[in-house]
């Protein structure tokens, strides 16, 4: 495993037990971090809050320390304060805006079909053969935030939470951002920016910093070829490292292990020539600051 990652988390891991069929459970997934000299991970579920999981996981392993996260889907009533509100008394760490039931990421899965469908399209399929009516989100009514994002902001800020954009439009992204920094949200992270439907170009994310914001990165993007490599270190190299984190978004049943996900992501960077500084700025020091 490489050195360069010890002492880091991985702030984006998709592991079970969940709704969804993962490659890795979580009192394995700990252990396994916990070998590789990692200090724990923030697990996400696209239909679940993991707040009261994690406590579990890190009570069983507390030399791995694992967060929770609640995201914004239809399971959890959309853009809905309450069950923010619930996340952030739970003890959750990060609150995911809509990730599969986004408008966003819905219209451009129907015109750039995956090679293979994806788990949670197979589950909204199977609910719309069922007769349940699945909605897709947009924060925006008429181009303006609609109150419920601002109510969510507020509530991310007094739980001193992370912010994390997912799978929402450009359009959507730069009025939550500005008023997340208006609310005094201290923590956003630009979910994958390189991910096909979210992609941000180099100026838009330069734009996006001005409101303290991080460019996240993930291994399982470049790695499945969802973006080309030469296109994701372009990025890294014009935004700067001391901007960016790195994650794995990994857990998918056919990939690797997240752990090995983030070693492969610290190998990559070194062959492309950035520092050891500069690698475990992304990795460790950026993911440390994000939630201790």
């Amino acid at each position: 495993m490489n050195d360069l990652i010890k002492g880091a988390y991985d702030l984006h891991v998709h592991s079970g037990p969940d709704m969804l069929p993962r490659k890795v459970d979580d009192p394995e997934l700990a252990d396994r971090f916990i070998k590789a000299g990692l200090k724990g991970y923030l697990i996400k579920s696209h239909y679940n809050c993991t707040a009261e999981r994690a406590r579990v996981i890190t009570m069983f392993r507390p030399e791995c320390q694992v967060f929770g996260s609640i995201t914004l889907n239809n399971a959890v009533g959309g853009i809905n304060p309450m069950a923010v509100e619930m996340a952030g008394r739970g003890g959750a760490k990060n609150v995911w805006f809509p990730t599969v039931d986004a408008e966003n990421e819905q219209i451009h899965f129907a015109s750039h079909p995956y090679k293979a469908m994806p788990y949670w399209a197979i589950v909204q399929q199977q609910m719309k053969e069922d007769g349940i009516d699945v909605k897709t989100i947009n924060i925006l009514k008429d181009g303006k935030l609609i109150k419920e994002a601002y109510e969510v902001c507020e509530i991310i800020a007094k739980y001193n939470m992370i912010l994390s954009t997912s799978h929402i439009s450009k359009e959507e992204t730069f009025a939550l951002v500005k008023a997340a920094h208006e609310a005094k949200v201290k923590r956003i992270v630009i979910t994958h920016v390189t991910f096909p439907a979210t992609f941000y170009t180099i100026e838009e994310q330069k734009e996006l910093l001005k409101y303290g914001a991080m460019m996240e990165h993930c291994y399982t993007t470049v790695s499945t070829g969802k973006v080309d490599k030469e296109v994701m270190m372009e990025q890294m190299r014009a935004i700067g490292p001391e901007n960016i984190i790195l994650g794995t978004d990994l857990g998918q049943k056919a990939n690797v292990y997240p752990d090995e996900g983030l070693s492969n992501f610290a190998d990559m960077l070194h062959a492309e020539g950035f520092s050891d500084k500069d690698i475990m700025t992304m990795i460790v020091k950026n993911s440390n600051a994000l939630v201790e």
